[in-house]
C-alpha cells in the first residue's frame, strides 16, 4: 500500500490558493482575444484533426462554443468530432470560412499563406495559433503545465488520470490520446481521448473553491509555451531538440528560462518542479520569483526518486520523509521520473497522495508511448512460436535509448534466444541532420535496426537534400549494430515476415506514420 505523511502534504502545499495574475505579465501588446468565456462563440479549427488542436475543439465546445474546423484528410479523430456535433470540413481552400466566425485558430503545421488564413486575414476574424488558444484557455483555470523535451505526454495523462482518481475533477488536454483520461486509472477503460473536460471550480482538496485545473503539454517547439498561462509547472529534462528553430542549445535553455519565468511569484502560489540533472537547473531557475523545488534521482534533489527496475517500484521522498510509492505499471527508469513529476504534481494541487499514488500504480500508459500492439504466431515452417510487437513515439536519441533500455529490462528477448528488433523512422531532416551522432549511439540496446525514408516535415527542400536515412545506417554500422535501409515500408514488413523468429520482440519506433508497418505486420 503507497505510504504517504499528512503533515507532509500540508507541509509541501502553499496555504494559500494561487491567485490569477494580469494578461499583461508578458507586456504583449496587443493581447490575443480571451476565450475564458466562448459560450455562444464561432470558433473554427484549421488542422482540427491533430492531437492537440482536436482536444482543445471539444474542450471549448463542451465550454459552449460553436466550433467547427477543416483538415486535409478524414481519420478517426475527425470521424469523433463530427459525432460531438463539430463538422470537419476537408475543402480548405481560399473563401472556404464559415460565415459566422468569431476566431480561427490553427495549428502549428499550419503555414502563414495557407488560403483559410488569408481568408480570415482578408475578412478581418482575429487569428490564433494553437499555442495562444492553449493559453488564453488556461485564463481563468489554475494552470498546471508539463514542460520538457522528453516525457510530456506521458507525465501530463499520468497527471490527469491521477487528479481525476483524487477527485479533483481537471480539464485535461494532452497530445496523445489515453484509455483511462475520461474516467481515471482507477476506473474501467474508455476510449481513448487527448482530452477531458473538468470543473470551473476545485471540487475538493487543498484549492477547493480555487478556479478549475486545467493540465496541459507546454511544448517548446517554436517557443509554443511561452503562450501559457500556468500556476504549477514541471521541467522534466532539457536538451538540444528543434535546432531548426533554436540553433544551438543555449537557445534552448535560454527559452525554458522564458517559459519559467511566466509563473507567479511564490506569495501568487507560483511553483517550479525541475530535474535535479539533466534540466540545466541552475541557469533556468536564477532570479525566478516563483518557488522553485528540484526531482530527481540524485539524493541532493529537494524531491529524491528511488526506482528497483526488477520491482519497479517508485519512492519518493521529502525532507527525508516518505511522500509517497507504489509499483509502476509501465517499464524504465524514465516513467519512474514522469510518474514521480505528476505525484508532485498533484500533490501542490491539492489531491490525496494515497489517491495519487493508487493511480499511478494503475496507470497503463498513453497511445503510442511503450504500447503493446499484439503478438505474431510463427507458421510451422518459421520453427513456430511468436513475436512481440510494441509501437513507440520515441524520436529523439534520448528518447530512443531510455525506450530500448526499458525494453531490454522488461521484455528480455535474450533470456529466450530472441531479439530485440527496431523499426525507427527518422523524424524531420533537420533533426537527424543536427543529432546524427546521437541517433548513431542511441541504438545500442537494439539487436537489428531497419531504417525508412526520414519522415519529411516542416523542412525545406534544401534541408531534405542534406542528409538521408542511409546516412544513419552509415553510422550505425560503423558502431557494429546490425542496420539495414529498406523502403518502402511494405519491404520492410516483409522483411519482418521473413526474418522474424519466436522470442524477438519489434518496436516500431518514430513520431511519423512507421506505426503502420507493426499494424501491417501483425496482420499479414
Amino acid at each position: 500500500m503507497p505510504v504517504a505523511s499528512p503533515d507532509l502534504c500540508s507541509l509541501s502545499l502553499s496555504p494559500a490558493v494561487p491567485a490569477f495574475r494580469s494578461t499583461q505579465h508578458r507586456g504583449e501588446s496587443p493581447q490575443p482575444p480571451t476565450l475564458v468565456d466562448v459560450a455562444g462563440k464561432h470558433l473554427y479549427f484549421i488542422g482540427v484533426g491533430g492531437s492537440g488542436m482536436s482536444g482543445l475543439a471539444q474542450m471549448l465546445a463542451k465550454r459552449g462554443a460553436i466550433v467547427a474546423g477543416s483538415d486535409k484528410e478524414t481519420s478517426a479523430v475527425t470521424a469523433a468530432l463530427e459525432a460531438m456535433d463539430i463538422a470537419v470540413s476537408l475543402d480548405q481552400q481560399f473563401g472556404t470560412l464559415p460565415a459566422a466566425c468569431d476566431v480561427v485558430i490553427a495549428s502549428a503545421a499550419i503555414k502563414h499563406d495557407h488560403p483559410q488564413i488569408l481568408t480570415a486575414q482578408s475578412r478581418g476574424v482575429p487569428l490564433m495559433s494553437y499555442a495562444q488558444a492553449l493559453g488564453q484557455t488556461m485564463r481563468g483555470s489554475t494552470g498546471l503545465a508539463v514542460a520538457g523535451t522528453h516525457g510530456k505526454s506521458t507525465t501530463t495523462a499520468m497527471l490527469g488520470c491521477a487528479l481525476v482518481d483524487a477527485r479533483l475533477d481537471p480539464s485535461v488536454i494532452v497530445g496523445a490520446t489515453c484509455p483511462q483520461l475520461s474516467d481515471g486509472s482507477l476506473a474501467p477503460r474508455t476510449a481513448p481521448v487527448g482530452f477531458r473536460c473538468g470543473s470551473s471550480r476545485v471540487p475538493a482538496g487543498l484549492l477547493s473553491g480555487a478556479p478549475g485545473l486545467l493540465v496541459a503539454e507546454a511544448c517548446e517547439y517554436n517557443r509554443s509555451f511561452h503562450h501559457v498561462y500556468p500556476t504549477l509547472a514541471c521541467i522534466n529534462n532539457i536538451e538540444a531538440d528543434h535546432l531548426d528553430v533554436y540553433g544551438t542549445l543555449d537557445q534552448v535553455v535560454a527559452s525554458f528560462r522564458e517559459f519559467a519565468g511566466l509563473l507567479p511569484s511564490a506569495e501568487e502560489g507560483g511553483k517550479l518542479l525541475i530535474g535535479h540533472d539533466g534540466a540545466h537547473r541552475r541557469e533556468v531557475t536564477s532570479g525566478l520569483k516563483c518557488e522553485v523545488h528540484s526531482i530527481g534521482f540524485h539524493p541532493g534533489a529537494d524531491w529524491c526518486v528511488a526506482y528497483d527496475a526488477r520491482t519497479r517500484e517508485v519512492l519518493v521522498t521529502h525532507e527525508g520523509l516518505v511522500a509517497g510509492s507504489w509499483i509502476n505499471t509501465l517499464a524504465g527508469a524514465h516513467n519512474a521520473s514522469n510518474a514521480a513529476n505528476a505525484f508532485v504534481l498533484g500533490l501542490w494541487a491539492g489531491a490525496d497522495p494515497t489517491l495519487l499514488a493508487a493511480s499511478l500504480s494503475k496507470f497503463a500508459g498513453a497511445d503510442r508511448r511503450m504500447q503493446f500492439m499484439g503478438q505474431r504466431m510463427l507458421p510451422a515452417s518459421q520453427g513456430g512460436g511468436k513475436v512481440r510487437v510494441f509501437d513507440d513515439y520515441g524520436h529523439h536519441p534520448t528518447e530512443i535509448e531510455v525506450t530500448l533500455r526499458a525494453f531490454r529490462e522488461s521484455e528480455a528477448p535474450h533470456h529466450r534466444d530472441g531479439r530485440l528488433i527496431v523499426v525507427f523512422q527518422p523524424h524531420q531532416h533537420s533533426r537527424t541532420r543536427h543529432l546524427l551522432e546521437e541517433f548513431a549511439a542511441s541504438f545500442e540496446n537494439a539487436d537489428l535496426v531497419l531504417v525508412p525514408h526520414i519522415y519529411f516535415v516542416r523542412d525545406s527542400e534544401e534541408e531534405r537534400q542534406r542528409v538521408a536515412a542511409g546516412d544513419l545506417v552509415d553510422r550505425l554500422r560503423a558502431k557494429g549494430i546490425n542496420a539495414m535501409h529498406l523502403y518502402p515500408f511494405e519491404a520492410i514488413t516483409q522483411h519482418l515476415l521473413a526474418a522474424a523468429r519466436d522470442g524477438d520482440v519489434v518496436v516500431v519506433m518514430g513520431a511519423g506514420d512507421v506505426w503502420r508497418i507493426g499494424k501491417d505486420y501483425l496482420a499479414a
